[in-house]
């Protein structure tokens, strides 16, 4: 994990989905490098766990409650005296392996819930705290397989697929208010939400790879830690995949 830096140190930022996999280790990166952490998840005593590991403060908050949202944004602004990012890390897949023709009208509402039109709200509830911080920086959690067209996810890869559309509009609609909005897409990585994934494309991945290794969370420390940093002020819009070269954006 990264030493603290002066780029990060004090800032105050929520991490949705942050009790384990990517998540996680986004939450232990950014308590690592200085900053004050809230994050939320469903996975109470996961988060509860992890929370008094690292010093960071977990807040129930379940992605498909608009409600909830709200809450869970207005709680974190208030533990941590303001926001100054907000990395919309939750999501869900449930798509995984099945064709359009074999998926269900609740399944993609589910999934469209979580992963499109939570972005937007936990975006539209931590707007006027970043605002005020005058360093305001949200970080979207895309994936490079909106960028490819990956079969047989259809839900899933169309909601990220809204999600960097939802970048490049936040970021017109914000940057008055000196807000920068960006968006990272990671490629086929080793976490507990991807056990699911066939081996067949994990090697589909591997081979069309030009470092060609697999993809661990730490890969996407660097880049997010600039994504909500001062230097990343004027970088806004932008759909950053990190992904060891399988796409090339």
């Amino acid at each position: 994990m990264p030493a603290p830096s002066p780029a990060l140190v004090g800032h105050r930022v929520l991490v949705t989905g942050g009790a384990r996999g990517l998540g996680e280790t986004f939450v232990r990166a950014l308590v690592a490098a200085g900053a004050r952490v809230a994050f939320g998840d469903v996975l109470h005593e996961r988060g509860e766990q992890l929370a008094a590991a690292v010093g960071a403060h977990y807040i129930a908050m379940d992605m498909a409650d608009p409600r909830g949202i709200d809450a869970g944004v207005a709680a974190a602004a208030a533990a941590l005296g303001g926001l100054d990012g907000l990395v919309n890390n939750a999501a869900i897949t449930n798509s995984g392996g099945r064709t359009m023709a074999e998926l269900d009208v609740e399944t993609w509402d589910r999934v469209m819930a979580v992963n499109v039109r939570g972005v937007w709200l936990a975006s539209r509830a931590a707007h006027p705290h970043l605002k005020a911080s005058g360093r305001g920086r949200i970080v979207n959690l895309a994936s490079d397989t909106a960028l490819w067209g990956a079969p047989r996810l259809m839900a899933y890869v169309s909601s990220k697929g809204a999600v960097i559309s939802m970048t490049r509009s936040m970021a017109r609609e914000l940057g008055d208010d000196g807000i920068a909005v960006n968006a990272l897409a990671p490629g086929l990585t080793l976490v507990e939400a991807t056990e699911y994934v066939p081996e067949a494309r994990h090697r589909y991945y591997q081979d069309g790879r030009a470092i060609k290794r697999a993809q661990m969370p730490d890969d996407l420390i660097a880049a997010l830690l600039f994504l909500l940093g001062h230097g990343s002020g004027y970088l806004t819009g932008q759909v950053l995949p990190v992904n060891g070269g399988f796409v090339m954006h």
